[in-house]
């Protein structure tokens, strides 16, 4: 396995998405989010990092291991 390997991040919608610009809710809706509460695991590459940078008040995020 390669050790230079970024390891993947978890995304958690913690809130709702009701009163947000329209572009916030494509971004969430883009990442896979469906509501708070529903997570997914997106690769650790800058347009992701980008994406979640625009809703950071909206989820929580966590490294997890890519094995």
């Amino acid at each position: 396995m390669n050790s230079s390997m970024k390891p993947s991040l978890r995304v958690t919608q913690t809130k709702s998405t009701i009163g947000e610009q329209h572009g916030l809710r494509k971004t969430i809706h883009g990442l896979g989010l469906k509501g708070p509460g529903t997570s997914v695991v997106v690769g650790n590459t800058p347009s992701f990092r980008g994406a979640i940078k625009k809703v950071i008040h909206l989820v929580r995020v966590e490294e997890v291991d890519n094995g």
